[in-house]
């Protein structure tokens, strides 16, 4: 299918292959390879719209083998979000079609089955390997059934590297028989939601290196992808603004082309020690003009709409390894950021 935003943003990047790439590219069945490597993850990032269209972006977790291919284009997840998640409302409802609930079948939801645009990404810090997988989603019982319209990898630039702790936390209790939702029970602590950044979370931001973006286009799906750099990479100006450099990437363009035509996005930052995520959700536009900032290509401003905070959000632990050796600089950049947004 045609991805109108993804063809105008590769004609003004100057690609020659324009509509050659991105969605053009991907294909709906799960290669065996793809199957295998997401058989092993314990963490899919996932990104949708609820109810109202504001996008999110949210993390499942769970034992290897929580997320699993069953035949060609049906992916079984073990895991649910979680009550505090914002995408509890929309993940949360409604029942998978008969053939997409006998993973030993032939196999796969038919097309317009239903269910919910999803992006997903499976994402392996410690080998920096990744590959994203998008369709439609619904839930059955304690599970999510994703009937695939997109799959394929990403090249490994801009992961920071970074392994599971042998002794993860304790998950709480979320119903799930395999896998718990990446905003699940979170030891009491709830979730804290507002409009504005406060001092902690902008702290947070300015420091991480890795976070995590959804966007989605009516008619052409959802989609959820990684954006990595040296601490600092992500400005946050104010507490309802951020600003960050967009990298040199393979040229498919799905994040900005999803931009070019709806520009609600969600933002997910995780604390790789805590298991705590932030969530945003808002409104995101290109800026074309780089303004000097090394490696960056071009600008993309965000507007927050509404932020979630919740502490031990995910039970998994991670320790750090290194950083991209893709990493462009960002030391002295401040002032240009500010000047580009």
């Amino acid at each position: 299918m045609r991805h109108d935003g993804e063809v105008a943003v590769q004609l003004r990047a100057g690609v020659r292959r324009a509509g050659e790439l991105g969605s053009a590219r991907t294909r709906a069945e799960i290669p065996a390879v793809a199957g295998d490597f997401l058989g092993t993850q314990r963490m899919l990032v996932i990104g949708a719209a609820d109810a109202s269209g504001r996008v999110w972006a949210s993390a499942l977790t769970g034992p290897a083998g929580f997320a699993r291919p069953y035949g060609e284009r049906t992916v079984v997840v073990g895991a649910l979000p979680g009550p505090h998640d914002p995408l509890a409302g929309v993940l949360g409802a409604g029942r998978a079609p008969d053939a997409a609930r006998a993973p030993g079948g032939a196999g796969g939801a038919p097309e317009g089955a239903g269910g919910h645009d999803i992006g997903t990404l499976a994402i392996e810090p410690g080998t920096r390997r990744r590959m994203r997988v998008n369709g439609r989603a619904r839930r059955d019982g304690d599970r999510l059934v994703i009937h695939t319209e997109q799959v394929y990898s990403n090249c490994p630039k801009y992961i920071q590297t970074r392994v599971i702790a042998e002794d993860p936390a304790p998950a709480p209790d979320t119903g799930s028989t395999e896998g718990t939702g990446g905003t699940g029970g979170t030891g009491g602590t709830g979730a804290l939601t507002g409009t504005t950044l406060t001092a902690g979370q902008r702290a947070w931001i300015a420091h991480a290196d890795t976070f995590f973006v959804a966007t989605r286009a009516a008619g052409l799906g959802a989609d959820v992808s990684h954006r990595g750099g040296n601490p600092g990479f992500v400005r946050v100006l104010g507490g309802r603004r951020l600003v960050w450099p967009d990298y040199q990437g393979n040229s498919m363009y799905m994040t900005l082309g999803n931009l070019e035509l709806d520009e609600r996005c969600g933002l997910l930052f995780l604390d790789w020690e805590s298991g705590d995520a932030l969530h945003m959700t808002g409104r995101a536009r290109v800026n074309w003009d780089p303004g000097g900032v090394p490696g960056a290509e071009r600008l993309v401003e965000f507007d927050v709409d509404e932020v979630v905070q919740i502490g031990g959000a995910i039970p998994l632990r991670w320790t750090f390894g290194d950083y991209s050796r893709h990493n462009p600089p960002v030391e002295g950049v401040d002032g240009l950021l500010t000047a580009g947004a």
